[in-house]
């Protein structure tokens, strides 16, 4: 069985009260992690403090450093992408999307390193002839990030390579439910050549080990992926620290009667509402379809919902897997029966076997429903009929979370009005919500978050833009 400290200065340390990490299919102990106390946390961001200020890297080493990690993440592909299966619970398909996806993010890091640079800054409004302006950017310091447990190895990697790419150190806190892969990841950048001291981590809960990260005031920015109630704490114990938080969604797709390829458009937010057990921020949640059009697409949709495969995530033919706890399956189990009592219809689904939830479609939903209001973050999509555009939108809207939508259309004109009056970070035209590419700017409004991520733009959020002027 495996063992886990913390990671201080390139070093394990085996010290702190151990708990627990399943195997979410068997729900059996997997391996055992011990909880980083006080002391843990403060010698760790002693540490990134000291090897921030006293070890410089140049952007050629980050680079090199960031691209043999991606080499070394290259050969380990199928032992990490099951290290996943095991921890997470996902589909032994969907573990070797993240293996890759992260792999592509750390190349992508390992590039920005290169390419940071600041702008020049015209003077002519002060009528000067002996000043020249320009900005650079420095990294930010310590960087304290703690990341979740839906897709443990992609997101630690839309951190901590952004923020090694940019000269910073990291302190990481993953979460306690999956934090093997992470350090795993440790492991691979120490034998990529990352000196100690630019990666310290420290294993434990939330409200334990996570709350002492918080409380150091030499950390100089957090980043978080997480819930909105978790995200207002952070940004509340923080102050005017810079954060980046990323918290969620109940994403609305929408159907519109025009839609170029109604078998497509089912056939994306089934398996998109689906895959990862539901368990991602931008999942398929709410989709509305014109009415011209539902029928159809709801036939689509049930025969899509009942093709996929539910069991053993180690299975390769298995599509969905497990959801993260037996908790989180009762949760959701208790929200369908309570939308199904309300008069709310189940047309597939609707039944768990511990931690297994099976992909649910409903339909009469109310907008008052938890199923409706709130994140799912389990496999359960919404089908809602609607006539108008204009109130489709409006709709959409009436939401207190804003990271992506979706909308099918051949109009450009709609599809226009959509990117402008849909209040949402991302609005992804004639695909559904759950799009990301991994190089593009992340994130939401309202509940959804403040900052960016995506190596460029995670970049920027972690390097401070300052002014240089020079008289001559």
């Amino acid at each position: 069985m495996e063992k886990h400290g913390h990671l201080i200065d390139g070093k394990w340390v085996q010290e702190g009260e151990g708990f627990s990490v399943l195997d979410k299919y068997t729900l059996e102990e997997f391996a055992r992690v011990q909880e980083a106390s006080r002391g843990n946390v403060t010698k760790a961001v002693d540490n990134a403090l000291h090897t921030f200020h006293t070890i410089k890297l140049s952007s050629k080493e980050r680079y090199n450093i960031l691209m043999k990690a991606a080499r070394i993440i290259e050969k380990q592909k199928e032992a990490l992408a099951m290290l996943l299966v095991h921890e997470v619970g996902k589909s032994l398909k969907d573990a070797q999307v993240e293996i890759e996806r992260g792999h592509q993010t750390l190349i992508a890091s390992a590039e920005e390193a290169k390419r940071i640079t600041g702008t020049g800054i015209p003077l002519a409004l002060d009528q000067v002839e002996d000043k020249t302006a320009f900005t650079i950017r420095v990294p930010v310091g310590v960087i304290g990030a703690i990341t979740p447990f839906n897709f443990p190895f992609l997101l630690t990697i839309h951190k901590i390579g952004p923020a090694i790419a940019a000269g910073n150190t990291v302190v990481l806190k993953p979460s306690e439910l999956t934090p093997l892969i992470s350090c795993k990841l440790a492991d691979i950048l120490l034998e990529a050549g990352l000196p100690p001291g630019f990666l310290n981590v420290v294993n434990g809960r939330g409200e334990t080990t996570g709350e002492y990260l918080l409380e150091d005031e030499r950390v100089s920015m957090y980043t978080f992926t997480g819930s909105p109630k978790v995200g207002r704490h952070i940004k509340s114990k923080t102050g005017i620290k810079k954060v980046t938080l990323e918290l969620g969604n109940n994403s609305p797709n929408i159907i519109h009667k025009d839609a170029p390829d109604l078998k497509k458009a089912a056939e994306l937010c089934v398996r998109r509402g689906f895959a990862n057990a539901g368990q991602a921020c931008i999942s398929v949640q709410r989709v509305y379809v014109h009415k011209e059009r539902y029928e159809d697409f709801i036939a689509i949709a049930k025969e899509v919902g009942n093709s996929l495969i539910v069991g053993d995530p180690k299975d390769p033919e298995t599509d969905i897997g497990t959801m993260i706890t037996e908790k989180e399956a009762s949760r959701i189990d208790k929200w369908i029966q309570e939308a199904v009592k309300g008069g709310a219809t189940c047309i597939l689904g609707g039944k768990r076997e511990k931690s297994q939830y099976y992909p649910t479609i409903l339909t009469d939903v109310k907008p008052t429903m938890n199923v409706m209001c709130k994140e799912v973050f389990a496999p359960v999509i919404n089908i809602i009929s609607y006539e108008d555009i204009d109130d489709v939108f409006t709709q959409a809207n009436d939401s207190p979370y804003g990271l992506q939508a979706g909308v099918f259309t051949q109009d450009l004109k709609v599809a226009m009005r959509a990117a402008h009056v849909l209040e949402y970070g991302g609005v992804i035209i004639n695909d559904v919500s759950t799009y990301r590419a991994d190089v593009m700017p992340y994130g939401g409004v309202k509940n959804s978050g403040i900052g960016k991520e995506g190596p460029y733009y995670a970049v920027q959020e972690m390097t401070e833009e300052r002014i240089v002027v020079i008289n001559y």
